[in-house]
């Protein structure tokens, strides 16, 4: 199947070809024909699959064919919602690379920046508009933006943005939008929480299924290295540079911890940038690009980054903590393996996080490989620690269980010059 059988338009299928694709994914083949038809949809696929082509390529033919036909109006006819900037970013990038030959507008706007900027840009009048649901408020708030005429909704990573705690901010958004409109659902996975969401605005939509729930990628080679708490980044730094990693993407599980790593892999001698919601839009965007070209050869994240990077041919993942909810792990290991290329996903688990790794094993319905790194063997004397919000936290005065998970299929790695020093049992310096 090609896009020209799909029924897109000349233009927007040499706006295809200029970014390199011949032939459409298959959420792109089932999404494409049904957002042309008009049906509301409900769509699940795994992150790199072309979901975000998959409703932009519709969207702007529908668009531009109805310009054609009225004038230029200049209201916003199509809403992208998103959960995060750098995935609202990167939405917008898709809308102007694949509407670089039609003469549609787009604007994008989210917290972290100057507001007065994007109230210009509103006003100058734009047919699409990609926004994260607190920033869209605040426009709403100051009459800013007019949703009166939208007919297009698109709720992108809608999994992720109620995780994050938006379900109040869509439904105040929903309350401002025509009635009549199409509605489009993109997601990882379907909770009962989606669900409930979908049923509430969709009418009777079409169902798109392209991956088995919670299903990393098979392009994606997974492993664990069992390892002390206070080892972890000692065995991350040796990792990098006796393999000569040149790109690897980190993840903890707080801001606290993502600053203090990249600090500490720098004093290594390694590049590093830390990205996460406390930082400055422009320091995120800076870390983002430097990342990108090389200039920083380490990129530690927390889980708001995982769906909104979008990096070509990403080689490493590093689950440098394992996330208190399972479905991160899926979504964290989805940024590499990606657009057919292979990747690889490393776990640094420490005893703290062995209920966490029995959790995403039974999430993705495997055991994933557990090879020891001669040098940083795992010290059986050293207990569990609780891990703040995690699943194995217990009530207050009460004593963490020791861990009884049996490491399986163990191997074991040489380092070579490797040290067996054991560090003293005391709560991780990276929480």
């Amino acid at each position: 199947m090609s896009f020209e059988t799909l029924g897109l338009s000349a233009e927007l299928r040499r706006a295809v070809t200029e970014q390199g694709y011949t032939e459409p994914t298959p959420v792109q083949q089932q999404a494409i024909p049904a957002i042309l038809e008009g049906a509301d949809l409900m769509a699940r696929a795994q992150t790199g699959t072309g979901k975000t082509a998959g409703f932009t390529l519709p969207l702007l033919q529908k668009l531009n064919s109805a310009l054609k036909k009225s004038g230029p109006r200049r209201a916003v006819r199509a809403l992208i919602l998103t959960p995060t900037r750098e995935l609202a970013a990167q939405v917008q990038e898709s809308v102007l690379a694949y509407g670089k030959h039609l003469p549609l507008k787009s604007a994008v706007i989210f917290g972290g920046v100057k507001i007065n900027p994007q109230i210009m840009k509103l006003r100058a009048g734009v047919d699409i508009l990609v926004a994260t649901p607190g920033r869209l408020l605040d426009h709403a708030g100051q009459k800013t933006v007019d949703l009166s005429k939208v007919e297009f909704l698109v709720l992108d990573e809608a999994d992720r943005m109620l995780d994050m705690g938006f379900i109040h901010d869509i439904r105040k958004i929903m309350a401002l939008l025509p009635k009549v409109r199409q509605n489009l659902l993109f997601s990882a996975t379907f909770s009962s929480e989606i669900k409930k969401l979908a049923a509430g605005f969709l009418k009777n939509p079409k169902l798109i299924e392209i991956a088995r729930h919670n299903t990393p990628s098979e392009l994606v080679a997974q492993v664990v290295h069992p390892v002390d708490r206070e080892r972890k980044r000692a065995l991350l730094s040796w990792m990098i540079g006796s393999k000569n990693w040149k790109q690897v993407l980190v993840f903890t599980r707080t801001k606290h911890a993502a600053n203090r790593l990249s600090k500490q892999l720098s004093q290594d001698g390694i590049t590093a940038a830390a990205i996460h919601g406390n930082k400055t839009q422009s320091a995120r965007t800076r870390a983002l690009a430097d990342f990108k070209r090389g200039a920083v050869r380490v990129l530690v994240a927390t889980d708001i980054a995982a769906r909104g990077l979008d990096i070509d041919q990403l080689p490493h993942v590093v689950n440098f903590e394992l996330p208190n909810v399972p479905e991160d792990y899926v979504h964290r290991i989805g940024r590499t393996g990606r657009a057919g290329n292979e990747g690889e996903a490393v776990s640094l688990v420490c005893v703290d996080e062995h209920q966490h790794l029995k959790n995403i094993e039974r999430l993705v319905k495997r055991d994933l490989p557990k090879i020891v790194i001669s040098g940083y063997e795992v010290d059986p004397s050293i207990k569990a620690e609780i891990i703040p919000n995690g699943r194995n936290t217990v009530k207050k005065g009460t004593a963490p269980k020791r861990s009884n998970y049996r490491w399986g299929n163990e191997h074991s790695h040489s380092r070579p010059g490797g040290s067996s020093t054991r560090n003293s049992n005391r709560r991780s310096q990276y929480r």
